[in-house]
């Protein structure tokens, strides 16, 4: 009977030991001291070996996310496995839709507004990249253009600096001067000069910003395109250009390649304090450009189509005057004397500064990408090419490539 006592005895002690090393262990795996990691750069924490899944020690800030461009540069910099910041103004649910660029946890929202330091400096404090996409193609009452091009752009670059950013990326504009040649407006465009002193501004606060300057950008959702194949841009099917289009040169460049570009700049260290130009491959006389357009969109002089002279075509510059003051907030079909002198206004290309090429893009031609843009504007969609029923546009014009000293 001892015995057996005993030997119970020693089972009901081993069950006890059992249960008690258990129990130990399930508290130290949630001890109330945890471990602080303390390091103040973010690529120490780099995981994964590349993609959305991963991180790359990037943790970058996204002025302008909701624009047409942001839009692709958030889509390129989560592909990279990017943590991305994005700050919105107005309705958040403008930006929600970037949360699919990035993994779960990759993809964040800030609210902000472009005159209140506080809020930026939040959107910056643990980011060591910032891109500035921010931009206005015509003035309203709240923000002027020298509000966004030049005083929030003097802001973001001064606040960025502060806080100890080591890469900024501003998005300029190609033909950004600050005199202007006019062309439609006495004045000149207000736009590019306020973009070439936004530029100045930037330095002043941060000399090592990369400087971007795109020319005009075409894609989906674009308003290059767009802009021509709306029906606010013509009058009686007759579209309106200055002296017809035919002393303005254009070279557009692809909504992807300017992303792609922006993003390479990122990664590549040699890009700090250097300005790129962002051009497409090919050049352009803007009256074949918008031809070859129309052609595209099944609309040749059978359909009614033709050039005028803006100058002799007051119907047109009324309608102008109009829609300006029916909605100067957001003008209809983004017709108004700004874009105007825009439009008209030759890009140049300066021989001195590198471009796309340089960072290693390969470049868009507008025949593989804009007829599938414009599909949605054909005339007579019931006809098939395919059954020989339409002829083929072909490609644009080209000019030789110009480039200027200074």
């Amino acid at each position: 009977m001892a015995a057996l006592i005993s030997k119970s005895s020693f089972r009901i002690a081993k069950r006890q030991t059992i249960c008690m090393t258990s129990f130990a262990i399930h508290v130290c795996r949630y001890s109330d001291a945890p471990r602080i990691i303390k390091n103040d750069n973010p690529a120490a924490f780099k995981r994964g070996t590349g993609g959305r899944s991963s991180f790359n020690g990037v943790v970058c800030t996204v002025f302008g996310n909701t624009g047409f461009l942001g839009r692709y540069v958030c889509n390129k910099l989560g592909k990279t496995g990017t943590q991305m910041i994005l700050p919105y103004r107005g309705d958040h649910y403008d930006s929600m839709r970037l949360k699919v660029t990035g993994d779960l946890g990759q993809v964040l929202f800030h609210p902000f507004h472009l005159k209140d330091d506080d809020s930026i400096r939040k959107c910056i404090k643990y980011s060591n990249v910032v891109i500035n996409l921010i931009g206005r193609d015509w003035e309203t009452k709240n923000f002027s253009f020298n509000d966004v091009h030049v005083d929030g752009a003097r802001r973001i670059a001064r606040l960025a600096k502060e806080a100890g950013v080591e890469r900024l990326i501003h998005v300029s504009a190609l033909n950004a001067n600050l005199h202007p040649e006019p062309i439609v407006r006495k004045t000149g465009s207000q736009f590019f000069k306020t973009k070439a002193e936004g530029e100045r501004a930037v330095k002043a606060e941060f000399p090592e910003v990369t400087i971007i300057r795109p020319s005009d950008i075409y894609g989906e959702e674009d308003r290059f395109l767009r802009y021509y194949a709306h029906r606010k841009r013509s009058a009686f099917n007759r579209l309106p250009l200055w002296k017809k289009g035919e002393h303005t040169e254009k070279q557009p460049v692809a909504v992807s390649d300017v992303a792609a570009g922006i993003v390479a700049a990122v990664r590549d260290p040699a890009t700090i304090g250097k300005t790129y130009q962002c051009v497409g491959p090919k050049r352009y006389i803007l009256a074949d450009l918008v031809d070859w357009m129309h052609l595209l969109m099944r609309k040749d002089k059978n359909w009614g189509y033709s050039r005028r002279d803006m100058r002799y075509d007051p119907y047109f510059q009324a309608k102008v005057y109009i829609n300006e003051l029916i909605s100067p907030g957001y003008p209809f079909g983004y017709l108004h004397w700004e874009g105007i002198e825009k439009e008209h206004t030759s890009d140049r290309v300066l021989k001195s500064l590198p471009t796309l090429e340089d960072l290693g893009i390969a470049l868009t031609d507008m025949e593989d990408q804009v007829p599938s843009v414009l599909k949605l504007y054909h005339a007579f969609a019931y006809y098939l090419p395919e059954a020989g029923e339409l002829t083929d546009p072909g490609s644009p014009k080209t000019i030789p490539l110009r480039f200027v000293k200074k």
